[in-house]
C-alpha cells in the first residue's frame, strides 16, 4: 500500500505564504504525479496545482502566479508554495498521488487533509 501524510496547514492573514508538504511511503513503484486539490465548506473538491514525473506543471487559474508546486523526487514529497494568500484560499487541501506499486497495481491516494485559513 502506499501512503501520503501532509503538514503545515495553518492560519495565516491575507497577503501571507504558507507551505504545504506531502510525502508518500510505502510500497512504491513510481509515482507518475502527485498534486494538490481543495474543498471549501459547501463547494466539490477542485484542482489546486499537479506535476507529473517529467516535472509537468498544471495551475488552477485562481492560484497561477500564486502558488507554485516544487517536487523532491528523491524524498517522494511535493510541496504547495501558497503566496499572497487570500480569503477564498480558505479550504481543506488533499494531497493526490498515482503511479504503480511495487506489484504493478495501480494507485490513486490521498491524504487525510490540512486546513488552511486565511483570514481578512
Amino acid at each position: 500500500q502506499v501512503q501520503l501524510v501532509e503538514s503545515g496547514g495553518g492560519l495565516v492573514q491575507a497577503g501571507g505564504s504558507l507551505r504545504l508538504s506531502c510525502t508518500a511511503s510505502g510500497s512504491i513503484f513510481s509515482i507518475n504525479a502527485m498534486g494538490w486539490y481543495r474543498q471549501a465548506p459547501g463547494k466539490q473538491r477542485e484542482l489546486v496545482a499537479r506535476i507529473s514525473s517529467g516535472g509537468r506543471t498544471n495551475y488552477a487559474d485562481s492560484v497561477q502566479g500564486r502558488f507554485t508546486i516544487p517536487r523532491d523526487n528523491a524524498k517522494n514529497t511535493v510541496y504547495l508554495q501558497m503566496n499572497s494568500l487570500k480569503p477564498e484560499d480558505t479550504a481543506v487541501y488533499y494531497c493526490n498521488a498515482v503511479g504503480r506499486e511495487t506489484t504493478m497495481r495501480v494507485y490513486d491516494v490521498w491524504g487525510q487533509g490540512t486546513q488552511v485559513t486565511v483570514s481578512s
